[in-house]
């Protein structure tokens, strides 16, 4: 099946295996390295579509499951499709719901033809297979989606890894032959869990079928920061030159950079807006945690730097002031300038990659990280 994906490489960094590109899908261009926002249920939480554009978000992920749960996959296809049916008109992409297979495993069962979930919602059950999952988005109607995949938890025997390797194969496979629509690039997905061997593996079946483009999965489930580098330094150059490559799930900043080092394209993560809405609030070297005493007569911005709407309107006072009285404005702020704060970092990351500077970056990302000071902030570690 075609596919309306095309991916240029812009530049290529001098000194590590980074890389700067474009990708051009139907509801626009991804300049690349890029960081998704997380939409889950097809709203990035405490922003508005025209909020999440001002941040510079390019691109941003909504859930297959929880959008089959809720409001049902028919009301989004009735509606127009996700675009028109959440008011964004950028790119999105679906995730196929096997990240699920994981996260709801105390209430789901899996088996080689698929997954029966009880739903988190009403209890009741709800069946996902390659071709279900496809079809659900399909119906959604994303730029992107993924294949259907097994993601094994942390920790996993070689065995249990070894099997969820051997189902995401299948499954990759699946769904290809599921895929009904031509206006959807299908990615596949990587396996293997903290088995080098595995990864390898799980590379070479799912680079076999030939997507378009391809995922890193089952990182940052629990592993420690030192295995998931190690996970993705074996993983990312397995992946073709010629196709995006998307790490999934991982987002502290420190890590981003890491990634992008090794020729990591595409992010997605929840840390800016869950901190936000937890009253933590990135700077550059740290978070500020706004609820803090030495904030209640701070009349200065959040970051003098910083762009964002609530940087340019309001005081750290004010936001301290807004989160400590559980203001819902507050976690509105606060999302908009992490969101920014996020997109800042990818636009630094991709400059540094065209003037070859990215190594000096990532260098001087950590040195601020180990040296961040003041009581009220704290170093921002990796993962």
């Amino acid at each position: 099946m075609t596919h309306p994906l095309r991916f240029t490489l812009l530049h290529r960094d001098r000194s590590s295996a980074a890389r700067r590109g474009r990708i051009d899908l139907p509801h626009g261009a991804v300049e690349t390295p890029a960081f998704l926002p997380v939409g889950t249920q097809g709203a990035v939480k405490a922003v508005t579509p025209a909020q999440l554009r001002e941040t510079g978000a390019q691109l941003i992920l909504a859930n297959t499951y929880h959008l089959a749960v809720r409001p049902g996959a028919d009301v989004v296809r009735e509606a127009g499709g996700l675009h028109r049916f959440m008011g964004w008109d950028g790119p999105i992409l679906t995730d196929s719901g096997g990240y699920q297979v994981f996260s709801l495993a105390g209430s789901s069962r899996i088996d080689d033809d698929g997954v029966t979930f009880r739903s988190h919602v009403d209890g009741r059950e709800m069946r996902l297979t390659p071709e279900r999952s496809i079809e659900i988005q399909n119906d959604l109607g994303a730029d992107i989606i993924m294949a259907f995949d097994d993601c094994a938890p942390y920790p996993a025997s070689p065995e249990e890894a070894a099997r969820a390797v051997e189902r995401t194969s299948r499954w990759a496979a699946r769904s290809l032959d599921a895929h009904r629509r031509s206006d959807q690039a299908l990615f596949g997905i990587v396996q293997g869990g903290v088995h080098e061997d595995l990864r390898r593996r799980s590379a070479a079946e799912i680079l076999a079928l030939d997507f378009p483009g391809y995922a890193i999965g089952g990182v940052s489930v629990g592993e420690s920061p030192e295995e998931m580098r190690r996970v993705a330094a074996v993983a990312v150059p397995l992946l073709p030159p010629d196709r995006p490559r998307y790490l999934m799930g991982v987002g502290a900043p420190l890590d981003i950079a890491d990634m992008v080092v090794l020729g990591v394209d595409l992010f997605d993560c929840v840390i800016p807006t869950r901190h936000a809405r937890n009253a933590s609030l990135f700077v550059e070297g740290g978070v500020v945690k706004i609820r803090n005493q030495r904030y209640e007569r701070d009349f200065g911005p959040l970051d003098e730097q910083c762009p964002c709407y609530a940087c340019r309107g309001f005081s750290r006072a004010y936001l301290r002031h807004l989160y400590s009285r559980g203001e819902i404005l507050g976690p509105v702020l606060g999302t908009i300038h992490n969101l920014t704060h996020f997109q800042r970092l990818m636009e630094r990351l991709r400059r540094a990659i065209e003037k070859g500077r990215l190594l000096e970056l990532a260098a001087a990302m950590r040195a601020q990280a180990l040296a961040a000071g003041p009581e009220g902030e704290e170093p921002v570690g990796a993962s």
